[in-house]
């Protein structure tokens, strides 16, 4: 065991805790394009991109915490933003445009 850095595992821990808190603060920031975007093509890609964003949450903080039934979850989650992706392309698409 290294002398030099004693709390390795606590660093660790830390940083990806620190890592999720800077995710979840990017996911307000993506709210409010969610909400207010321009256009629909706006609105969908925050929509994913804030799927994306909370399947990373979940992953680190499943990490962090040394949980592993939040890396199932997370996976769960992405397969499940996939899906809704698809939808919405195929939503639009049969509207009559293609977003």
């Amino acid at each position: 065991m290294s002398t030099v850095f004693p709390e390795t595992g606590d660093l660790v821990t830390d940083v990806f805790l620190v890592g999720a808190a800077l995710f979840v603060l990017l996911a307000v920031a993506l709210l409010y394009r969610a909400v207010k975007g321009p256009s629909t093509q706006d609105r969908v890609l925050a929509v994913n991109v804030l799927g994306t964003n909370t399947v990373v949450v979940l992953a680190f903080l499943g990490v962090g915490l040394g949980e592993s039934s939040l890396l199932d979850i997370a996976l769960v989650y992405a397969l499940l933003n996939f899906l809704m992706a698809v939808a919405i392309s195929k939503f639009t698409v049969e509207r009559g445009g293609v977003l």
